[in-house]
Parts: C-alpha cells; sequence; structure tokens
C-alpha cells in the first residue's frame, strides 16, 4: 500500500532521444510540485547528471514559463551515460558501474524523488536504480510509440504529423516526374510511425518491421499503381523494415555506448532495387531527426502535461517504481518493470493494418 510522501524536494531528468512534448513534462511536473510547496531540481544531460552533480540546479516557475509549446528539452539529453556501464574514457578499457555514485550524489543533492522520463532504454536505467533504493517515477517518451502498458506516447503524435506533412508534399514532385519517391521513417522496430503516415499520407506501398517484404511484391505494386492508376508512387519505409529472411540494413557497425545498432539505408535500397527492377526512375529521402523536432502537436502537449502532473501525484502518494501511462480515457500508474518488459509493435492482423490493405495498400508481403 502506498504511503503519503514526505518529499519537499525532487529531481527531474529527460534521458535518451528527445521528442517534442518533452519541455511540456518537465512544465507540468515543476508547476505541480511548486503547487505542493516543493522545490525541483533539473538534472541535465539525463543520467550523467546523477554522476555530475554540477550539471544539476534549481527550477522556478519562470524557468519553464513558454516552454509548453517548445521542442527539444530544456535539460538536455543524450543516449550515453548510463551509470550501469559508464564508458571508461580510455581505448581499449571495460565500461564501468558508476550506480553507487550515481545512488550517493542523488542523496548528496537532498533529493527524496526522482522523475524520470524517456524510453524503454532510460527507463530500463531508472529500475535498475529503483531496485538500488532510489524512489523514482516514469514518465513515459518516445516518437517511436513502442512502450507497452500505455496506448501512446507523446511525441508519436507529433513525429506522425511531421511525416505526413512530408508525404504532403512529395505527391506534387513525385506526380510532376513521375517518379517513385522512396521515404524513411523512424521507428527503429516498430512500424507506427510508418504505418500511421503511410495511411495518412495516402501511400501505396508501407513496410514496417512487423512485416517482412520481398522486392518482387513492391515491384509488382509499383508496376500495378503505373499500369493502371497515376504515374507515380509514394513507398514509406520504416528504418527498421527488412527484406524477408535477411537481416536489418544498418550504417556501419553498433557505436560504443549505444543499446542499438544505427538503423538507416533501407530508403537508398528500395529506390536503387526498384528502378532497376521497374524501369521506373526512383528517388530516395530519408526524414530522420526532423521528426524528433519542431512544435508538439496540440495532443501531444496535453498528453504531455497530463503525464508529468500525474508523475508528480505518484511522488506525492509514495507509489516509485510507477510510470504514468495513457489507458483511456484516464492517465493510471503501471510498473516500470513491466513497461519495458517487451516492446509494444504493430500486429500485422490489427484492424489498422486490415483497414490499410482495404485501400489496396501493399505492405510488400
Amino acid at each position: 500500500m502506498a504511503i503519503k510522501s514526505k518529499v519537499r524536494k525532487i529531481g527531474i531528468l529527460t534521458g535518451g532521444g528527445d521528442a517534442p512534448g518533452l519541455n511540456a513534462v518537465i512544465r507540468a511536473a515543476v508547476h505541480s510540485a511548486h503547487q505542493r510547496g516543493w522545490e525541483v531540481v533539473g538534472i541535465r544531460e539525463g543520467f550523467e547528471g546523477l554522476l555530475k552533480p554540477g550539471l544539476a540546479r534549481t527550477l522556478l516557475r519562470e524557468d519553464v514559463a513558454g516552454i509548453l509549446r517548445t521542442g527539444g528539452t530544456i535539460l538536455g539529453t543524450t543516449n550515453r551515460g548510463n551509470p550501469f556501464d559508464y564508458p571508461a574514457g580510455a581505448k581499449g578499457r571495460p565500461n564501468r558501474d558508476l550506480s553507487g555514485l550515481a545512488v550517493k550524489n542523488f542523496r548528496k543533492m537532498g533529493l527524496g524523488a526522482l522523475i524520470a522520463i524517456g524510453g524503454d532504454g532510460s527507463l530500463s536505467i531508472a529500475q535498475k536504480l529503483y531496485r538500488k533504493g532510489l524512489p523514482v517515477v516514469g514518465v513515459p517518451k518516445t516518437i517511436d510509440n513502442d512502450l507497452s502498458e500505455t496506448v501512446v506516447t507523446f511525441g508519436f503524435d507529433t513525429a506522425v504529423s511531421t511525416a505526413t506533412d512530408a508525404l504532403d508534399k512529395l505527391h506534387s514532385t513525385a506526380q510532376s516526374h513521375q517518379r517513385v519517391m522512396v521515404i524513411e521513417v523512424m521507428g527503429r522496430y516498430a512500424g507506427w510511425i510508418a504505418l500511421h503516415s503511410g495511411i495518412a499520407g495516402n501511400a501505396d506501398v508501407i513496410l514496417i518491421p512487423e512485416i517482412p517484404f520481398t522486392l518482387e511484391s513492391v515491384c509488382a505494386k509499383i508496376k500495378e499503381r503505373y499500369r493502371y492508376g497515376p504515374k507515380f508512387a509514394i513507398v514509406v519505409a520504416a528504418e527498421g523494415a527488412a527484406p524477408r529472411g535477411e537481416g536489418l540494413i544498418t550504417k556501419g557497425k553498433k557505436e560504443s555506448g549505444r543499446e542499438h545498432p544505427r538503423l538507416g539505408g533501407v530508403a537508398e535500397f528500395l529506390s536503387r532495387e526498384i528502378q532497376s527492377r521497374t524501369g521506373r526512375e526512383s528517388r530516395s529521402l530519408v526524414l530522420g531527426h526532423l521528426q524528433r523536432g519542431g512544435e508538439p502537436t496540440t495532443f501531444d502537449r496535453l498528453l504531455a502535461t497530463r503525464l508529468g502532473t500525474a508523475a508528480v501525484d505518484l511522488v506525492d502518494q509514495g507509489r516509485f517504481g510507477q510510470m504514468t501511462a495513457l489507458k483511456p480515457p484516464n492517465i493510471v500508474a503501471v510498473p516500470i518493470a513491466r513497461a519495458i518488459a517487451k516492446m509494444k509493435r504493430v500486429h500485422p492482423g490489427s484492424d489498422v493494418v486490415r483497414s490499410a490493405r482495404s485501400l489496396g495498400i501493399s505492405f510488400g508481403d
């Protein structure tokens, strides 16, 4: 049973890749904490800030004024700095476990709780720190929408809107030149962005990691499009999409300090193969970090605000080791451990996929 918290000073950090809505969460948490008379300490550069206390600073109301609509994060973030696997600095030396130092610095700062905003990687670190005794509450963040136990994560709606806007613009140039345009979107090992933007952006082919494709099927759809429809085509490919029976397409080797290999190159690969196999002129475009930037949509601003205030509520109730989550119509608390236990991926038989197929969209299978 949760015990009413006696917390009077909390820390907040943002880890992993940035996402539209991070500042909205920070703002909501600061205002909600100040309403209770608490002090809020912003920990810069993710978990790195727990290893270097000089990166922490008190956040006042004026520090978060006007940031609701801004992209990025005023606290900065990083994909590195894992205190359980911290880079040694010297080449060839093994990484170090500095989690004990992180806990020590947390207590030195006089913090009574930590709100960690992040995706599966950052929340996995938060869960480990919770098991070491840190009072942690998680807030789910990822444009990939691949975190379990929440219907949607903030940042996803904005990323889909950005991708859809790009697709809208590409239609006119594709039609003018009678080209095949292949657009690569983010999403890592989940196809949520590709699926949603592909349908909303009127794509002819959508390729996602959950449904392996064949070049024969993709090219057959392209040929059909040119034979019976307008003489241009739009292909949307998630960065983690891969040909059936083959591995992921990546950019070089896995980098030190990165949990995952750097995906990328599927659009260029597809464009080259489509042009070679169909004889149709093809171009590729990688949207990349455009999907992470810009002002959050209204939906993401509201969701981020609700998740941020709910996180402070959990701290106040002493319910640590929990993550705020959207389970419509409410924001609820779920164990962080359960949220990171498995990746939320697109179900190939979902109604969204069925709807796309009914429209004649090919998944290359």
